[in-house]
C-alpha cells in the first residue's frame, strides 16, 4: 500500500532544482557531451560541411526544396521525386545517392516555403532555434519545474533530431502541448492537436480517446483546425498539390513499409522490427496491429479509471508511438512527453522504486537507436509503457 499512497520522498523538490542536485548536474553534463559531438562532428567534416567545404545534405534538405518548388509556383512537383531530388542537389551544391522525399500533406509547405526564403544553412538553424525552445517550454510546462527545461535538452532524441535537422521538435511540442492543456484549456488543445495533423499518424487515438471520455469542444476545435488548414492549403497550392499527395502515398507505403527503402532497422516500430527478423509484411501488419489495438484498449481503459491524470497523458502519448507504423529515431522527441508527465507525477507524489532507473534505460535505448541495426527506439517506447502500465493499473485497483 506505502506505494499506492505515493508521500512524496523526502528531498526530492529539491534535487530536481538545476544546480542542487544529481539529475540537474547530469542533465547539464549530457546537453555539453551532445554540443561537444555536434561541434566535433562539424570540425571533422561529418555534418553539415564535409572536410573539402561542400555542404552535408541532411533530413532538412527535402523541407528547404519542397519549400523552394512552392516559392518557385511549383507547389505540385514536391510529389514528383526527380524534380523534387534535383532541387535537393542544387540545395548543397552538389550530386548525391540518396533521396529524402517528402510525404508530409500539402499543409506542411507554408512551414517549408517561409524557411527556404533563407539560405540552406541558415535555414536549417532557423528551424532548430524556433523549434527546440517551444518544444523545452512544452516540457517545462508538464513537469511544473525549472528542471523541466534542463530535462527536455538533455533527452537524447534532441540530439538526433538536430543532426539531421527534423521535425520532432514541433511534433513533441504539438503532442505534450495537447495533453498539457487538455483539462484547463480545451480550446488551445484543440487548436495543437489541429496543428499536429501536419503528421496524422500520430494522432491516430487522440479522436477515439476524446470521443469516449467526453472532450467535445478539444474535438470539434481540432477537427475545425485541421480542416481549416486543408482549406488554406487548396487555396494556397491548387488541387493538383492534393493530388499528387494522394496519388504518392500508395508507392510511398509500398516502398518504405513493403519495401524498406530506408532500411526496415530504422523503423522504430513492432512492424518494423518483425519485417527485420524476417516477418513477411502480412504477419508483421498482424502483429503491428495487434500490438496498436493492445494500446489504443489499455489506453480507453485508463482514461475511464479514477486515477492521476499524468498517467492518462503519459498513456495516451506513449501509446501514439506504438500504434503508428512510420516512426524514425528524430521521432522519439516526443517520447520525452510521457516522460516529463512521469517525472511530473514522481515529483510531487514520490517515484516508485526502480522508476527512475527504468527512465535512465528507456532514454540510453533512444541514444544509440541511430547507430545499432535493431529498434532500440521501439524498446524504449514499450518500457515507458510498462512504467505508465505499473503505476496506472495499480491505481486503478486500489480506486476500486
Amino acid at each position: 500500500m506505502a506505494l499506492i499512497t505515493d508521500r512524496l520522498a523526502p528531498g526530492s523538490l529539491a534535487a530536481a532544482r538545476p544546480g542542487h542536485g544529481l539529475a540537474g548536474r547530469l542533465a547539464f553534463a549530457l546537453i555539453v557531451a551532445y554540443a561537444i559531438f555536434l561541434g566535433a562532428s562539424f570540425s571533422a567534416g561529418a555534418w553539415l560541411k564535409n572536410s573539402s567545404g561542400e555542404t552535408i545534405q541532411t533530413d532538412f534538405v527535402n523541407v528547404w526544396a519542397a519549400g523552394r518548388l512552392v516559392t518557385a509556383g511549383t507547389p505540385a512537383d514536391v510529389y514528383d521525386w526527380p524534380t523534387h531530388k534535383a532541387v535537393e542537389e542544387a540545395a548543397v551544391g552538389h550530386p548525391f545517392d540518396k533521396y529524402f522525399g517528402w510525404h508530409y500533406p500539402p499543409p506542411f509547405l507554408f512551414v517549408a516555403a517561409l524557411l527556404s526564403l533563407l539560405p540552406y544553412l541558415a535555414a536549417f538553424f532557423v528551424w532548430m532555434a524556433l523549434t527546440l525552445p517551444a518544444y523545452a517550454v512544452v516540457i517545462r510546462t508538464v513537469v511544473g519545474e525549472r528542471i523541466g527545461v534542463w530535462l527536455a535538452c538533455a533527452f537524447p532524441g534532441v540530439l538526433w533530431n538536430v543532426a539531421t535537422g527534423q521535425n520532432g521538435f514541433l511534433t513533441a511540442a504539438l503532442l505534450g502541448g495537447t495533453l498539457a492543456t487538455l483539462e484547463q484549456n480545451p480550446v488551445a488543445a484543440g487548436v495543437l492537436l489541429g496543428l499536429l495533423s501536419y503528421k496524422p499518424h500520430f494522432g491516430l487515438l487522440f479522436p477515439l480517446v476524446l470521443a469516449v471520455n467526453g472532450y467535445w469542444r478539444a474535438f470539434f476545435i481540432a477537427a475545425a483546425t485541421a480542416l481549416a488548414m486543408i482549406g488554406a492549403s487548396w487555396l494556397a497550392f491548387g488541387t493538383e498539390t492534393w493530388q499528387a499527395f494522394f496519388e504518392l502515398l500508395p508507392l510511398t507505403s509500398q516502398l518504405v513499409l513493403g519495401g524498406g527503402l530506408a532500411g526496415f532497422q530504422k523503423l522504430q516500430t513492432t512492424f518494423g522490427a518483425a519485417r527485420l527478423v524476417g516477418a513477411d509484411e502480412f504477419s508483421a501488419w498482424c502483429l503491428h496491429g495487434g500490438v496498436a489495438v493492445t494500446a489504443a484498449f489499455a489506453v480507453l481503459l485508463l482514461w475511464r479509471q479514477r486515477i492521476p491524470y499524468e498517467i492518462k497523458a503519459a498513456a495516451l502519448a506513449t501509446a501514439a508511438l506504438l500504434v503508428t507504423p512510420y516512426l524514425y529515431a528524430y521521432d522519439l522527441v516526443a517520447l520525452a512527453v510521457p516522460m516529463a508527465f512521469l517525472i511530473r507525477l514522481g515529483l510531487r507524489r514520490s517515484f516508485w522504486p526502480y522508476e527512475i532507473a527504468m527512465l535512465g534505460l528507456a532514454s540510453a535505448l533512444v541514444l544509440i537507436a541511430p547507430v545499432v541495426d535493431v529498434p532500440t527506439g521501439l524498446a524504449a517506447v514499450l518500457l515507458t509503457a510498462l512504467i505508465i502500465g505499473r503505476r496506472g493499473f495499480a491505481y486503478a485497483r486500489s480506486a476500486s
